[in-house]
């Protein structure tokens, strides 16, 4: 495992000034650091208005160090003027995703302790039906954008108040800088503590080591900047460089995506497997021009084999697919260019480690199916205010990542599903990755999720949960031909007793799918 202090991280460090200050430094302060629609925003207008809002919430806001600063924004350039800002006077930034309802938030920024929040205007109305007295620590809203509120500050105004020019807070390596929330696909979400040095670690591997990163490239990443994947994808791996992000603040529609793409030519292009079935699902005569992007990277949920097929038969790419984790950060097992096996999560990132092992924590055979454990630098201090689950999670330098996998001999892993998305069936183990890998073969299946559903008997057997191609019905008939092609791709007993047409998949803000929510589906289905 590679530490930050191999990877050339000082013991004093704060992260704004390593992302930020450093290319104004280094002479780089011309270089265009962000575009989003006509803008063009170069390094050294990032670093002022940095400066500026920092300074704001240290002098305005009365914003100590330690103490949280929220950040419900969509895709703009204010995000990354709000995070740095917050980190370079020793504050914590707190991202929160776009997606959720006014008890979520009240939920998430209790939970935080924020001091502040910084909210997108449209976004606003949401945050405003909780009740105040619910966020007693809250002292001030901050609006980016135009919004008819008295109790809150305009962000612009709020830059303008700042100065142009602060002091780093002598913040070291190992202190707080940002939490980010699990997505909670399983469970109320969780708040991941990460220090100053773990975004430098992720740049210093997989941007640098899987990547290739350089000041030339263009990242444009549909998975957003609340996510722990967006965040890298889009702010730190390209600052940490000095190259060029593309932020798209809208939706992620898939004419939206490829506008962007004609538009702003990324070189660098990052989206989750549900994106890659949904831009393959958009048909245009002539064909979208994806010829800037020289790599392509997926993670969130495994890729299945027949979208890389298919995504590289029309476009001439290869989708590098990886794992990494919210409590990780970014990717620490990924495929590399050249070298894909479709189907696969790849190989480890250098500087990581990684362990297959049985239930009694012991190594598994290659090629048998197990607990996955990682270690790495970038790994979270812990959750906040959950000693029991940090305890279960984190042992000594290892991270329990839940996930079952098996690794080949030549190193490669395979996901097999969760830990808890695993069924028996017939006394025989079913990963349902394979399953929904077999049913994703047939040309009229866009996307498919396989849960277990027990039978009259009480026994397992998995259910397909399909969502077809726009112009294909689900019929009876439908169901039965899927079931036979499933029939002739793998074994009788891992067939889906029953398949279930769906419009789309239940998911998280960060793509995931809801296992839990089918599962329900299941048993009302089936009751």
């Amino acid at each position: 495992m590679l530490t930050a202090a191999d990877l050339g991280v000082p013991r004093m460090f704060n992260a704004a000034t390593h992302f930020v200050d450093r290319h104004i430094d280094d002479g780089r302060g011309g270089h265009v650091a962000i575009e989003c629609g006509d803008d063009r925003i170069s390094y050294a207008q990032v670093a002022e208005r940095v400066n500026r809002f920092g300074s704001a919430l240290r002098t305005e806001l009365d914003v100590r160090p330690e103490e949280r600063v929220a950040l419900l924004l969509h895709d703009t350039p204010e995000f990354a003027y709000a995070f740095f800002g917050a980190l370079k006077i020793g504050a914590i930034a707190v991202p929160l995703t776009t997606l959720l309802r006014g008890d979520d938030y009240a939920h998430l920024l209790a939970d935080a302790g924020a001091v502040v929040l910084i909210v997108s205007a449209a976004l606003l109305p949401i945050v405003q039906t909780i009740p105040r007295a619910e966020l007693r620590r809250l002292r001030r809203v901050v609006v980016v954008g135009t919004a008819d509120t008295a109790d809150a500050i305009a962000f612009d105004d709020l830059l303008g108040r700042g100065s142009p020019s602060i002091d780093a807070e002598p913040t070291t390596c190992d202190d707080a800088a940002f939490w980010l929330y699990s997505s909670g696909s399983t469970g109320a979400p969780k708040a991941c503590v990460h220090l100053h040095h773990d975004m430098a670690v992720c740049a210093g591997t997989f941007a640098r080591h899987v990547l290739g990163i350089t000041a030339a490239d263009r990242c444009f990443s549909v998975a957003k900047l609340f996510f722990a994947y967006g965040l890298g994808n889009a702010l730190y791996f390209p600052f940490s460089v000095g190259a060029t992000t593309v932020l798209m603040p809208g939706p992620p529609a898939a004419a939206s995506i490829y506008a962007t793409i004609e538009r702003h030519r990324p070189t660098l292009f990052f989206s989750v497997p549900t994106g890659y079935a949904m831009l393959l699902a958009e048909r245009r005569e002539p064909e979208f021009d994806l010829s800037s992007i020289r790599l392509a990277i997926s993670a969130g949920e495994a890729l299945p084999p027949a979208l890389f097929n298919r995504f590289a038969q029309r476009f001439g790419l290869e989708i590098l697919d990886g794992i990494g984790s919210t409590e990780a950060l970014h990717m620490f097992i990924a495929n590399r260019p050249g070298a894909v096996r479709p189907g696969s999560s790849g190989r480890i990132v250098p500087g990581y480690e990684a362990r297959v092992l049985d239930g009694d924590g012991q190594p598994v055979p290659a090629g048998e199916v197990g607990n996955l454990w990682i270690s790495g630098d970038s790994v979270c201090a812990g959750y906040w205010n959950q000693h029991e689950k940090t305890r279960d999670t984190l042992q000594g330098t290892w991270l329990q990542t839940g996930d079952k996998y098996h690794c080949d001999a030549d190193g490669y892993y395979w996901y097999a599903g969760r830990s808890d998305d695993m069924l028996k069936v017939g006394g025989q183990w079913v990963s349902p990755i394979e399953v929904e890998n077999a049913m994703l073969l047939h040309a009229d299946v866009q996307e498919c999720a396989v849960v277990g559903y027990d039978d009259r008997d009480g026994l397992t057997k998995p259910m397909a949960f399909v969502v077809l191609r726009s112009d294909v019905a689900g019929t009876p008939e439908r169901a039965a031909a899927l079931d036979e092609f499933v029939r002739s791709q793998i074994a009788e007993y891992k067939r889906p007793r029953r398949v279930h047409f769906l419009s789309d998949l239940p998911k998280t803000a960060t793509g995931k799918i809801q296992r839990f929510k089918l599962r329900e589906a299941a048993r009302e289905l089936t009751a």
